[in-house]
């Protein structure tokens, strides 16, 4: 057969490719071969790396807190303009603070950021954000301007559905990072700020910097860093009341109180006693400090947003109504004081080297979690126990509570422990479906089970001689009065724990931190004279808590827990709940044909304990849709508790114990 000519060759292809519709992807292919492929566009000049050398100047930083019914704060800043740049013109960036120091991540309230306006000489100047930083903003400074004056407003959330709420009818809560623009091209440490704030008629405040003169309603503090006024946070109110905790002390320490009403502010002299003991104890077990005065500040409020956050020379705390009122009812909360005034020692004073950057724009790691926040969790307990803000009993059970989440926490099966400490930046501690098998920020309260752990290990090696303590005395107790940060990486922890008690001590932090595992690391129990069991009695830990964040506990049960309005909040992976196919935000309607109460519920488990029971049926409300959906549940109410182990010595007592 004789070869086809190429043009019956050609129609012959393209019959064949109509065929199966391929003529538009030839003739594309073609097509593509003389159009040229996109090219990325380059990026713009970068914004000036940080420096370690002075500014030149001191900015002058005024706040109007007074806009209440609004939520506004109104903002003026003069800013100077570093020589150089004032002989020349040119570009000044400016950058909101982002990566805030406790939180771990860029949580910098930009879009709460509104009204910016930049003049120089009274004349405005037409600013430009940058477009890959977005937290910068580039001010085209003329030749000869010594200053700019910088105005805008934090523009705060009005509801809970916005954000966090910082300011109410009787108090405010003022962080000045949120209120602050600052010189890209320097390390804070390096910029002076002069701050003065305009507060409502008749409030009073505390916060760890300290005022160098008052006009009216008017404060101005004495000028500090730019880093030490973003680490000064400061809470006002109408009802405010302030007690020494350290009277006659050459360093001062105060509780700073704010509440809703004024009844909250009710203090007994016991309790006074006990948060004066906290202090007495942290300095017995780091035998140092590194502040020249230290404020807890503490909001008992159902109506500013909740906060829980570590300065060097405060706390910055909302706690429940009735902190004092309710004293026996709220135990669960009293950790939570005694956690941040560690955070003075350790995270603030020792830091990871992953956690420190020169300013707050620069991304943080946070590898060293699992130190800075789970051994603070660790003497958070330890020190509430020693101090009397709780009982050992209380404590004991709510360790027990601890070790039942984590050793029932299926994710981390597939995820080592290590790993949730990249959370604050992947989460941003936003509700999880699954948070039982996603995990979320583990490092907290797992790393306190491996402190345990430790301390126990050490006291066994030692023959009682050694313990944790002091390891915390070695390792932050250094440098007594100074607050320059001294940072750390893994092998000083290491060598630390080394220099307490010889030991394998890498090869105990690498298989609890980086391997996957069935069951959390309880050793501390078993080794402190305890063991974690289940009884259908409650935790009366797991009831305090419960009580103060409105929610009732099956967490061990059923697998749930359910808040206000029979709203679902979290499902345990696996657990019967799961395995009925339940998920949170359903609302439970009804429990066996009866409308929803905790105790119908309770009840309902307690009859289903029986195995030829029926199934637990519950009337769920899923959006605009009602389903009935039945759990097969046999046994019965469960909650964690830590029972004595006989012949074994009360590890556990000794550790909780008050320091002389």
């Amino acid at each position: 057969m004789r070869p086809l000519s190429k043009r019956i060759l050609a129609l012959s292809l393209s019959t064949a490719l109509a065929s199966v519709g391929l003529v538009g992807l030839s003739q594309s292919a073609g097509a593509a071969d003389s159009q040229p492929q996109p090219e990325p566009l380059p990026l713009p000049d970068s914004i000036p790396a940080p420096r370690d050398v002075p500014f030149g100047g001191t900015i002058r930083l005024s706040v109007d807190a007074t806009d209440l019914a609004r939520h506004i704060m109104t903002v003026h800043e003069t800013v100077p303009v570093p020589a150089a740049l004032a002989a020349t013109g040119g570009d000044l960036p400016l950058f909101y603070p982002m990566w805030l120091p406790g939180d771990h991540s860029p949580t910098g309230a930009l879009d709460q950021f509104g009204g910016l306006v930049v003049k120089a000489g009274g004349v405005t100047l037409p600013w430009l954000r940058d477009n890959v930083t977005v937290s910068a903003f580039h001010i085209p400074v003329p030749k000869g301007a010594h200053t700019v004056d910088v105005s805008f407003q934090l523009l705060s959330p009005v509801s809970r559905e916005e954000g966090r709420v910082v300011m109410t009818p009787e108090m405010l809560n003022v962080q000045w990072n949120a209120v602050a623009l600052y010189p890209a091209g320097y390390f804070t440490r390096q910029i002076p700020v002069e701050a003065s704030l305009r507060l409502p008629t008749g409030w009073q405040y505390g916060t760890a910097l300290r005022a160098q003169g008052k006009a009216g309603d008017v404060v101005t503090f004495k000028p500090v860093p730019f880093n030490t006024l973003v680490d000064s946070p400061l809470f006002a109110g109408r009802y405010f009341r302030r007690i020494d905790l350290a009277p006659g002390a050459a360093v001062p320490v105060a509780l700073n109180l704010v509440a809703d009403k004024p009844g909250e502010l009710e203090v007994t002299d016991a309790q006074i006693a006990a948060h004066r003991a906290l202090v007495t104890q942290a300095n017995l077990l780091y035998g140092s400090h590194h502040y020249d005065h230290y404020d807890f500040l503490l909001a008992l409020t159902e109506e500013l947003g909740g906060i829980g956050l570590e300065h060097h020379q405060s706390s910055e705390n909302s706690g429940p109504r009735g902190y004092f009122t309710e004293w026996d009812k709220t135990f669960a909360t009293r950790d939570l004081l005694a956690h941040e005034y560690t955070h003075s020692w350790n995270g603030k004073y020792r830091r990871p080297a992953g956690l420190w950057a020169p300013n707050f724009n620069t991304p943080q790691r946070g590898t060293g979690l699992w130190v800075y926040e789970g051994q603070t969790q660790y003497w958070g307990y330890v020190l509430a126990a020693r101090a009397g803000l709780m009982t050992a009993p209380q404590v004991i059970e709510a360790l027990a509570e601890v070790g039942a989440v984590y050793d029932t926490r299926r994710g981390r099966t597939w995820r080592p422990l290590i790993d949730t400490t990249n959370d604050p930046v992947i989460a941003r501690r936003a509700p999880l479906s699954w948070r039982s098998w996603q995990r979320s920020e583990d490092y907290y309260s797992e790393g306190q089970l491996i402190w345990l752990d430790a301390d126990t290990l050490i006291r066994q090696l030692s023959g009682g001689k050694h313990s944790l303590d002091d390891v915390a005395r070695h390792f932050f107790g250094t440098n007594d009065g100074s607050f320059i940060t001294s940072t750390y990486e893994f092998d000083d922890v290491v060598k630390a724990l080394n220099d307490i008690q010889p030991y394998d001590w890498a090869t105990f932090l690498h298989q609890r931190l980086d391997k996957t595992s069935e069951h959390a690391p309880l050793d501390g129990f078993t080794r402190g004279g305890y063991r974690l069991v289940y009884t259908d009695q409650p935790n009366k830990y797991v009831g305090s808590f419960a009580s103060v964040r409105h929610v009732e506990d099956f967490a061990f049960s059923l697998g749930l827990t359910i808040g206000k309005g029979g709203a679902l909040g979290n499902v345990e992976w696996g657990s019967p709940a799961w395995q009925a196919g339940i998920t949170r935000d359903a609302k439970v309607i009804a429990v066996n044909g009866e409308a929803y109460d905790p105790e119908v519920l309770r009840e309902a488990i307690v009859d289903a304990k029986d195995a030829h029971a029926a199934p637990i049926a519950l009337l769920l409300q899923e959006g605009d849709r009602y389903v009935t959906v039945s759990v097969p549940y046999h046994g019965g109410l469960r909650y964690p508790h830590l029972e004595r182990v006989e012949g074994k010595p009360d590890m556990l007592a000794a550790i909780l114990a008050p320091r002389h």
